[in-house]
């Protein structure tokens, strides 16, 4: 019992649950990367995604920019993007979005309010979870961004 906890939030929750916040962003990142270039075969790189990512004297890469890289490993092997082949752990090349995911950006989560003085295709555009990636991503806001995660993620 020599041991000592990390101390819990408010909510349960401990400090280390950061890796997470973590993980949301890179993937709506990624998600989001790819949305912008689909349907087009592209590189893309963890120093694009994050900054700071580094490596240590070594030259190995360090604990963020791994986990950037394994997120990226993650969404392929769940099936939300393709790619061809890996660039050491840097980069992943010839990566696609999946119809999963391409279609689960692509469709509307919020009902279009024609009350509001917007083109049809903006408002349409505007209540898609693609947008709403975007928005959280801009907005920098931890919880936006586990929101909009945890909505693409559990679209059926």
């Amino acid at each position: 019992m020599g041991g000592k906890l990390a101390p819990l939030c408010s909510y349960g929750w401990t400090m280390a649950d950061i890796h997470i916040d973590e993980f949301y962003q890179d993937c709506l990142k990624i998600l989001v990367q790819l949305y912008n270039t689909f349907p087009r075969l592209t590189t893309l790189y963890v120093d694009d995604l994050i900054s700071n990512a580094g490596t240590d004297e070594f030259g190995i890469p360090n604990r963020r920019h791994k986990a950037c890289f394994d997120a990226m490993l993650w969404l392929a092997s769940e099936g939300y993007i393709r790619y061809q082949d890996n660039i050491r752990h840097d980069a992943l090349d010839q990566v696609v979005l999946t119809e999963k995911s391409f279609l689960r950006l692509s469709l509307p989560v919020v009902i279009i309010n024609d009350s509001q003085d917007l083109p049809p295709s903006v408002a349409r555009k505007q209540a898609t979870i693609a947008w709403h990636c975007r928005q959280a991503l801009k907005d920098k806001g931890s919880e936006a961004i586990v929101q909009a995660a945890l909505q693409f993620f559990s679209q059926s």
